[in-house]
């Protein structure tokens, strides 16, 4: 009786899933054009900002210095009015405030295991981005269990398209396997075929599960195998469309999610209570709803003869160091309102009487909104050259970033013990690190992210606590944290919405601002985090 039954739904998933789709998908609907959008005011009038920090502001005439280091910050551009990302959708907001429209396409798990509570409040978190949403911008939807299927094309969302879009998600089922890379394929089709381009473009996708069709429950590749998962198209390093992977639940493959993510230029969160799925969505939609910046590349030019560029240090964004050491650039790419980058550069200073100009430092990018090239000019790095020895403390900003790369580094080491077994020599490592960490100049002097990374190390060895935890979500755990320092971007870590508990990395003001709509969107969910509307714990000081 059980046998026929599962047959039954097998064949209802089969007739769900292939109902008839065109050869192509170019059959988008064409972007908006009205009075309204045209006539907004061109961008924003602020532009991006560039900061730097040597690590020291005197270095002695005599001495000659390997790896001295710079750090290079960048600011994006400030949301051009308060009506941006956390609106609802009304005519005024619409001309109240500038900002790109989206191409946004979500990639949606119905397979078996989101059967009830999970896919009711997947739906609900897909009715709040929906509702978040402009006529400028465009949806489609792919719903995937053992194969995929879009819902629809990519549609404007005007209250017709939003009230189709929602009548075709609330409409959908569970049932069947997991095919990711069939359903991500179909996303990247709908992006590769359009008619018509939106300025800013992404994928969001869902899974709960693991790939059940191209990969086996054995399997053991390397990240190069996972990230074969993702078609080249969005992988381009010259036009990468970031793809923001949620694992949900702890029977995820976070390792296949967090390549796929990281192999795109997107991020890897991990939802550990099905209560704060709708808030998770609405954290990556609040960056979304407000990019300032396309395609950055900064670059840095040494000035006086005998500086030489080390290393560049920026995560996972792609660098190029010129072999003669004088030059350098970090492709940066996309930036949400408010975002910061730290980039932290290793140089040699020679022997020198005087000043000495280290670095000439410049970024360019483009506004999504006017399609502007925007060029800045940073100031130039100097230092002084003193003819005694000089007693001075490290400068803040850099110790502050040398901890943080430690830090990441540390939590990549200890999560490949974990994998293979070791899990106190893992905990050891952290350990280790937080102790490094706590001796630090920054530390000491009460730094916030240092205190904010401590906390994050120690939920991490809590997580480790045994192998039972760590499978269930400590590797999705570490994986979210590092997928965060790596891009530098806010991530969902567990239950973590909230930032107040733990780290609440890298949040700007327009995901908090959704967040704070994500609470009061519905009826409340139980055991909910409640978002404060405070400055995100790795939030940077301001400069006295």
């Amino acid at each position: 009786m059980a046998l026929r039954r599962q047959v039954s739904n097998r064949r209802r998933e089969v007739r769900r899933l292939h109902i008839s789709e065109p050869a192509d998908y170019s059959d988008d609907e064409p972007l908006q054009r009205n009075e309204a959008f045209d006539n907004l005011n061109s961008g924003s009038d602020k532009t991006a900002q560039i900061s730097s920090y040597p690590e020291f502001q005197a270095v002695s005439q005599s001495s000659c210095q390997n790896g001295f280091d710079i750090l290079i910050h960048v600011k994006a551009p400030t949301s051009s009015s308060d009506h941006g990302a956390g609106s609802l959708v009304n005519e005024s907001s619409v001309r109240s405030s500038s900002r790109a429209p989206v191409d946004l396409i979500t990639v949606l798990d119905v397979s078996g295991s989101m059967a009830g509570t999970k896919l009711a409040l997947l739906k609900q978190a897909m009715d709040f981005v929906v509702q978040h949403l402009r006529p400028s911008d465009r949806l489609s939807v792919i719903a995937f269990s053992s194969t995929a299927q879009r819902l629809f094309p990519l549609r404007q969302m005007s209250h017709h398209g939003r009230q189709q879009a929602l009548q075709a998600i609330n409409s959908l089922d569970a049932g069947g396997g997991t095919n990711i890379a069939d359903a991500l394929k179909k996303a990247v089709k709908v992006i590769d075929d359009r008619s018509y381009k939106n300025s800013v473009c992404s994928i969001i996708l869902l899974s709960d599960g693991q790939d059940t069709y191209s990969i086996s429950s054995n399997f053991q590749g390397t990240s190069a195998s996972r990230r074969s998962l993702v078609p080249s198209s969005i992988a381009n390093e010259s036009h990468m469309v970031p793809l923001h992977a949620f694992g949900f639940g702890a029977d995820h493959d976070s390792e296949t999610l967090h390549s796929i993510a990281e192999a795109s230029g997107g991020t890897f969160s991990f939802i550990e209570d099905e209560g704060v799925m709708q808030d998770a969505f609405a954290q990556c939609i609040g960056g979304l709803l407000s990019v300032s910046v396309q395609e950055m590349r900064l670059s840095m030019e040494c000035v006086d003869p005998g500086v030489q560029l080390c290393s560049i240090k920026c995560g996972s964004y792609p660098s190029k160091l010129v072999r003669d050491g004088r030059n350098g650039s970090v492709d940066i790419g996309q930036l949400y309102a408010d975002e910061e980058r730290d980039i932290l550069l290793s140089v040699t200073i020679p022997k020198s009487s005087g000043q000495t100009s280290l670095l000439r430092v410049a970024c360019a990018y483009n506004d999504p909104v006017t399609n502007e090239t925007i060029k800045i000019q940073g100031d130039e790095v100097k230092i002084k050259r003193t003819t005694s020895t000089v007693s001075e403390s490290v400068s803040i900003e850099v110790d502050r970033e040398r901890n943080r790369i430690q830090a990441a580094g540390s939590i990549e080491s200890a999560r490949a013990a974990a994998e293979r077994g070791a899990l106190s020599e893992a905990v050891s490592i952290l350990e280790d690190c937080r102790r490094v960490l706590s001796q630090s100049f920054a530390s000491q002097n009460g730094d916030r992210l240092c205190m904010a990374l401590d906390a994050e190390l120690r939920e991490m060895q809590e997580r480790m606590a045994n192998r039972q935890l760590y499978e269930a979500s400590g590797r999705a755990y570490m994986l979210s944290g590092l997928s965060s320092h790596s891009w530098q971007r806010a991530t969902a870590r567990g239950d973590s919405t909230d930032s107040t508990t733990l780290v609440h990395s890298y949040q700007t003001p327009s995901m908090v601002q959704m967040l704070e709509h994500s609470q009061n969107f519905s009826s409340p969910r139980s055991q909910r985090p409640q978002v404060r509307g405070s400055r995100s714990v790795l939030e940077k000081p301001q400069a006295s």
